[in-house]
């Protein structure tokens, strides 16, 4: 019964996706980056944040785009990175916080695990704030990574505290009005023993993407996964979102436009990676398409509500 709930699924998926566009780079002109990741985007789209790192992925800073004649331009770096890895921003839906995550110290501290840290303005005209570590209980003597807000500000990340009998998890910290509440761990619909991670979630918290490891129903490397909150506020079993979408490849790091139904991810692909080459030129193109098995920003539209009646 649940496999033929999973076809189902994956062919109602098809043929949604086949009414809208596939997969493509988000922008040509982000070739120029060789190895970039985590895009998040203003509720109005026009601004833009995105992670660009070194091919050995050590060093990493936080790149601020804007929107001019529907084609992204004017990239620079923020006035807060370049030093420490930073990685992972996340707009919240108000357009004033910035989170992110960072190995950079706490202060009167020597520690380089990552926290999830943010920056703030009073409004989207001003510059943002110093980076502000989040603190506890949300950040542990542990990797928090991947954060990401809902409009009431609950707050949903990855972190690897508990490796000890399962690997990375999804983890939700509510927020009270005042602070976070204690974290804990979304349940078996979303988590496994094995790797999920880099979780995206609705601003009305409806629903939650994310990537999920080497899954059993996955297509090679990390997929995209769907889970849907149910009336009693419970999230769903997760669904695969794909081939239309996911590759054999890694495929991370959602972020969700809800106001165009466009699906922002990171992929690892590759393109014509077994077509012969016969000459060092054909070889160079191939070595310098935007799908050369590098971390890249993707695109494509996509209407999630339709999937929720999909039972």
């Amino acid at each position: 019964m649940k496999r033929t709930i999973t076809l189902l699924f994956l062919l109602t998926l098809t043929t949604i996706f086949s009414q809208n566009s596939s997969v493509t780079p988000i922008d040509l002109d982000f070739k120029q980056f060789l190895n970039c990741r985590d895009f998040t985007v203003s509720t109005d789209g026009n601004e833009a944040y995105f992670t660009v790192q070194n091919l050995i992925e050590n060093r990493a800073v936080i790149v601020r785009t804007k929107k001019e004649n529907g084609k992204w331009a004017d990239f620079k770096i923020v006035s807060f990175t370049g030093t420490h890895r930073d990685i992972e921003p996340f707009l919240s839906p108000d357009n004033l916080r910035l989170y992110f995550s960072s190995n950079r110290p706490r202060a009167n501290t020597k520690s380089n695990d990552f926290d999830i840290w943010y920056v703030e303005r009073a409004t989207t005209k001003d510059k943002w704030s110093e980076p502000i570590n989040l603190g506890s209980p949300v950040n542990t003597s542990f990797n928090e990574f991947y954060p990401a807000v809902s409009a009431n500000n609950n707050m949903y990340y990855t972190s690897d505290q508990f490796t000890k009998t399962r690997k990375d998890d999804i983890l939700f910290a509510k927020w009270n009005g005042k602070q976070y509440d204690a974290p804990s761990q979304l349940a078996t619909t979303v988590n496994s023993k094995g790797y999920e991670f880099n979780a995206y979630i609705s601003p009305d918290e409806s629903f939650l993407i994310y990537s999920i490891y080497k899954a059993k129903d996955g297509f090679g490397s990390g997929d995209l996964y769907i889970s849907f909150k149910n009336d009693a506020g419970a999230f769903e079993q997760r669904k695969n979102l794909g081939a239309q979408i996911n590759s054999d490849k890694m495929d991370y790091c959602p972020f969700y436009n809800t106001k165009t139904n466009t699906l922002y991810f990171t992929s690892k692909r590759i393109d014509n990676n077994y077509t012969p080459v016969s000459s060092l030129a054909e070889f160079q193109d191939f070595v310098n398409n935007y799908a050369n098995g590098l971390s890249k920003i993707y695109k494509t539209t996509i209407d999630v509500s339709a999937l929720k009646e999909i039972k």
